[in-house]
């Protein structure tokens, strides 16, 4: 695809890009694929798919108690637990502000290590990773932001967004449909929206702006970015989802260059 040559003018040494299609087609790539890189907040769809095949797996429940006092673990998925961004404080009650939290997933991954036993970058590696066969990803650290991964591994896992089989397809729709509707938040880097929508762990495009994703993008796309210059969206309306990674920090480069990014690869899609 033509569209992805677009991340040679981005400034970072090291970048690539993808799109798979709802087939499972790699519709195009550009740059390396099997290039490590770190993903900040891109590990947070990660984690909470693993938590979501623990909740089908009878491990937890996603309405069980789970941080602080009146939170759950939908809670916690949805940015709703009323915990502070990277601190073990809580600054509202749960289900009234999305407030985006790290210390929200960390708290989950701790949760579901306790239920399961099991670590949860160990939980994370054989619910979801090498079913996927995510070969060359691992988390050793925080579930919200120290996981490492390859193009070709996210594309796999953008793959699996598009038509699950380790999640119940009813299971993958509600957590990439909108929990706590209505609730305003800041969404990091673009500031305050009204509503601030979110699934289980994965931001919904809706009609926010100003925005990561395209102008192109349909309302019902879904997805995650990362402080270290990554980020996946799904557009079930086109069909596609796109991963693009770089080893340059999310700044004003990438609100810049984001949006028009997406919009090209969008009109790539459409014109095929």
């Amino acid at each position: 695809m033509d569209s992805l040559r677009m991340i040679e003018n981005w400034p970072a040494a090291t970048a690539a890009a993808a799109v798979v299609t709802a087939d499972g087609t790699v519709a195009g790539t550009h740059g390396p694929t099997d290039h490590r890189f770190a993903l900040a907040s891109v590990t947070k769809p990660l984690a909470a798919y693993a938590a979501l095949i623990a909740v089908e797996e009878g491990a937890i429940e996603l309405d069980e108690p789970a941080g602080p006092e009146g939170s759950t673990v939908r809670h916690l998925l949805a940015h709703t637990s009323g915990l502070a961004f990277d601190e073990h404080r809580t600054m509202a009650a749960a289900g009234t502000r999305r407030i985006y939290s790290n210390t929200g997933f960390e708290v989950l991954g701790d949760h579901i290590a306790k239920a399961t036993g099991i670590l949860f970058p160990e939980y994370l590696r054989q619910a979801v990773l090498v079913p996927l066969g995510m070969t060359a990803t691992d988390l050793p650290g925080s579930p919200a932001k120290d996981g490492v991964s390859t193009l070709a591994d996210l594309l796999r896992f953008a793959a699996e967004l598009q038509a699950p089989r380790l999640l119940d397809p009813r299971t993958a729709t509600e957590a990439t449909s909108v929990v706590f509707p209505g609730l305003p938040g800041v969404l990091p880097g673009y500031g305050n929206q009204k509503p601030n929508d979110w699934g289980l762990g994965f931001e919904i495009r809706d009609g926010k702006s100003p925005h990561w994703t395209g102008a192109s993008s349909s309302p019902r796309t879904f997805g995650h970015f990362g402080q270290a210059g990554t980020f996946l969206w799904v557009d079930p309306d086109a069909g596609a989802a796109c991963v693009a990674l770089a080893d340059r920090a999310f700044g004003p480069w990438a609100i810049e260059a984001w949006p028009p990014f997406t919009d090209a690869v969008l009109a790539e899609l459409r014109g095929r």
